[in-house]
Order: structure tokens, then sequence, then C-alpha cells
């Protein structure tokens, strides 16, 4: 599939000074064996992960003043999450963009949303390197500034993580950890698998098709076995 690299970059408001972190950021691991490539998007993806959550999470303290804590973790949760990354993935025109292997590519890869996702924030941490920090965050600010809430909805329900954050924290004075313990299965289908560690002494681990939905699975089934420890009603 042929790349159109500068609409790309007019989508995303920015046009590289390294057109190479670009192409890096598109590149899946599939690729590198059947390319010269040397690197993939791996790297990218994490730093960008870890520069769009902090961007998101300056806009919402800034936003809500008198939120608590849990209540801006799940805001950020709905705003910056596997499917509504895939979502701004597609409209940008980042599937059509993607450096595949082949076996990827006949596995419908461009349309895994894990994938697109993952590429989307690749692109945001090579975005970073080639420019700076405030550059950075006006790209984000205007890919997601229809995605910011008007206000607290006071009723939304809370994800599994918000949940054992706040619980943990409450009663032990401790912010949950998750360790990624390895992945399994072909690229079109891997499996991840989180392990979370309670202060209380019991073990769980649970399996998701990306790292985000695996954390979120054993923090629920952690939040289970608090309940039978504890009997203390946590789910509401």
């Amino acid at each position: 599939m042929k790349q159109n690299l500068e609409l790309l970059q007019k989508n995303y408001g920015y046009f590289f000074n390294n057109i190479e972190l670009l192409k890096t950021a598109l590149t899946h691991s599939s690729y590198i064996n059947e390319s010269d490539r040397k690197e993939h998007n791996e790297r990218l993806e994490f730093l960008g992960d870890a520069v769009l959550e902090i961007h998101i999470s300056e806009a919402l303290y800034h936003l809500f003043p008198n939120s608590r804590e849990g209540a801006l973790t799940h805001m950020r949760s709905t705003i910056v999450n596997e499917k509504s990354l895939a979502e701004k993935a597609k409209k940008l025109g980042i599937p059509e963009n993607l450096f595949l292997g082949t076996g990827e590519e006949q596995q419908g890869g461009r349309k895994r949303p894990a994938l697109i996702a993952d590429a989307f924030e690749a692109i945001l941490g090579a975005i970073y390197l080639d420019s700076n920090f405030e550059i950075t965050k006006k790209v984000i600010n205007m890919l997601f500034q229809e995605n910011f809430p008007k206000e607290e909805k006071k009723t939304q329900q809370k994800s599994y993580k918000t949940l054992l954050q706040e619980f943990t924290q409450a009663h032990f004075k401790y912010t949950p950890e998750y360790e990624h313990i390895g992945s399994s299965g072909p690229e079109h289908a891997k499996k991840f698998t989180v392990r979370y560690t309670s202060p209380k002494g019991f073990i769980i681990t649970a399996e998701g098709s990306s790292i985000k939905k695996a954390e979120h699975e054993v923090a629920k089934l952690a939040l289970q076995q608090y309940e039978k420890i504890l009997q203390a009603k946590i789910f509401k």
C-alpha cells in the first residue's frame, strides 16, 4: 500500500524535521524482517503513551480544579483508551500509512484497534522527539479538544483500575502496580498477561488483547478478592 505521509502530517497539524522518526512510528515489528528498516515503533509508543498521559492529566487538572484524583483518573480513562485512540487513528489516516509485514497485512492488521492505537501514540512520541514538550502539547490539545468533558459527571461509572486505586489508597496507603509478565499467540491475536501483587499477600494474573485490557481485568479480579477477604462492598 502506498503511503501518503504528507497528508498524514497535515492531519496531525505537524510537519517533521526528521521524517525518519515518523516512518519509525508507523513501522510495525512484523515489517522489520521484510525490509531494511532497523527499528519498529514499540519504543516510540512507550514514549508517546507517557507524553499523552501527562498532557491529558494536566489539562484535566486545570479544567476541574475541584475534582478529586479518582474522578480525574476516570475522566482521563474515558478520553485515552484503546477504542478512542483507534478511532482517532482512523480519522487521521494512520491505518493506510502503516508499514506492516506480509503476515500481519494478510491477517487484517490495518483494522486491529490495538495496533493502530499504538501507532497513534508512537507518532506523538516521534513528535515529542522531533520538537519539544510545548509543541507536542499543542498537537495533543488540538487532537483532543472535542473529547474533554464540559463538567464532571457525578454519576459516571468508575473503571476497575480507578476503584482498585481508590480502595488500596484508602485502606493501605498504597498505589497498585501492574507487572507485565509476557505475551502469547500470533501477532494478529496476541494475548498479554499482567500480574498484580496485593499488600495482603495474594497474587492475581489476567490476560487481555492489550496490556491495558489485561490491567483492567486483573484489577476487577483483585477487587473481587478484596471483597471476599475484607467483606467490604467495593463495587457500587
